[in-house]
């Protein structure tokens, strides 16, 4: 049995994006229950020079519906990066999987050859398909999402490595 270039990505996102939001209902509920504001979680970070929670979750995302749309040739949806609750991140990880879920696997498949590029901050960035997706895209999406998890473990919010990896289905 082989993996395809979808199977690699899409599932394997929505998987983290829903095991994220997940972790972001548990943060909210223990705020709640600790009379902690909201903010002080969705603005906290690990370091100084570290992006808060807040932008840790839009970059998350960015990287994940860029990933799709790049593979599949189609536009990048464009969101704001506005985001400063728990609502709002729960609406933008909620849109996410909904634009993953729109993308159909033949866009993705047989991508692994594709030329990616694109621009980050200070370069142009040139991949193969699969390297992107396996060097690049998973890593900075867990990278992302575990800066949420440890965010919040910080902040003393009772997470364990399962919420973190969701159940097994």
């Amino acid at each position: 049995m082989t993996l395809s270039m979808y199977q690699a990505s899409t599932p394997v996102f929505i998987r983290g994006l829903k095991n994220l939001a997940e972790i972001l209902r548990k943060a909210e509920a223990d705020a709640d229950a600790r009379k902690i504001e909201h903010s002080v979680f969705i603005q906290s970070r690990l370091a100084p020079d570290m992006f808060p929670l807040a932008r840790q979750v839009q970059i998350a995302t960015d990287g994940v519906k860029g990933c799709a749309a790049r593979l599949a040739g189609i536009e990048i949806p464009s969101y704001e990066d506005t985001e400063s609750t728990f609502a709002e991140l729960h609406a933008r990880i909620a849109k996410t999987i909904a634009f993953l879920e729109s993308v159909p696997a033949s866009q993705i498949d047989g991508t692994e050859e594709k030329t990616i590029t694109f621009k980050t901050r200070n370069t142009e960035r040139h991949f193969l398909g699969l390297p992107y997706l396996t060097t690049f895209v998973l890593p900075n999406f867990y990278f992302h999402s575990v800066t949420v998890y440890l965010i919040l473990r910080h902040n003393g919010v009772q997470l364990g490595k399962m919420d973190f990896l969701g159940n097994s289905e």
